[in-house]
């Protein structure tokens, strides 16, 4: 942001040191805090002493390192609980986790990462170990190829040159699996990642953009490949997650009212494999 008046580094580098405490981490010391954000050690030091002070920090004498304290949790909660689409998907996505036995997870794009901002469990009995506050990559998960696929092309295509300059020698092969993303959404409204993240996980991905212009969101559902082989991720899996994903935004525009009454569930598994087709991302013009 060199060069914009408006900009206030100060303030920046502080949610950078906020943003390096990841879920189930707890405790970072000003080293390693330095080493995730980039800043050198003095200015991490007097970045967590004002954190501390404001409360947004808390310093565990006995260990010399910090963690997040209730402010930070604060700031965390009321985004939360502002968020209209998060409220709306919660009953569908209860419904879906327990029907599918598999976890269905509700996701937002921040900066190269999708962020986990809810998720329901079901009576799944393989859980992956994923919350709120989770992170995981845009280009090889389920969900992150979700926010991509509905994204302007425009906007997709810069989100390209980035990957590629950080990612030169995989780039190519990256490259195909993305466009292949675009087209398969295209054709049967959701798109897959099957190992291509962990080997451990197959998943399907639905982006949802919100009515109420609150943003791209993501929807996914997966777990391991002996439970999710492709096939049941093409016939039942990704249906249903796209019928979930309409749900949600027939709730949103006022086209649906509030309930979540099991029927859309039950009617997109009788359906199955059929193609059901998806928002179509923007071609180029001309």
């Amino acid at each position: 942001m060199e060069g914009d008046r408006k900009f206030v580094t100060a303030l920046a580098r502080g949610l950078d040191v906020l943003r390096a405490f990841q879920p189930h981490e707890g405790l970072l010391g000003n080293q390693e805090i330095a080493e995730r954000t980039g800043l050198p050690k003095p200015t991490v030091s007097r970045l967590t002493y004002t954190l501390c002070t404001l409360g947004y920090l808390t310093h565990v004498t006995r260990l010399g390192k910090y963690q997040l304290a209730p402010g930070a949790i604060t700031l965390g909660y009321a985004a939360l609980a502002n968020l209209g689409v998060r409220h709306a998907a919660h009953g569908f996505m209860e419904q879906a986790a327990e029907a599918l036995s598999a976890q269905v997870g509700l996701g937002v794009l921040y900066r190269n990462s999708a962020l986990y901002v809810d998720v329901s469990r079901g009576s799944a009995t393989y859980r992956i170990q994923l919350d709120i506050g989770s992170r995981i990559p845009l280009a090889a998960t389920a969900m992150g190829r979700a926010l991509l696929v509905a994204m302007p092309e425009a906007q997709r295509e810069a989100r390209y040159a980035g990957f590629a300059e950080r990612h030169p020698a995989e780039w190519p092969v990256l490259h195909e699996a993305l466009e292949a993303a675009v087209e398969e959404y295209r054709e049967y409204g959701f798109v897959t990642s099957t190992g291509e993240w962990r080997g451990d996980v197959h998943a399907v991905g639905v982006p949802l953009v919100a009515a109420d212009g609150s943003g791209l969101f993501a929807f996914n559902c997966g777990g391991p490949p002996h439970q999710f082989p492709p096939e049941r991720l093409r016939d039942e899996i990704g249906p249903a997650i796209a019928a979930l994903a309409r749900q949600v935004e027939d709730l949103l525009s006022g086209r649906r009212l509030p309930g979540t009454s099991g029927d859309w569930l039950a009617v997109a598994q009788a359906r199955g494999g059929g193609k059901t087709g998806g928002r179509p991302p923007a071609r180029k013009a001309g």
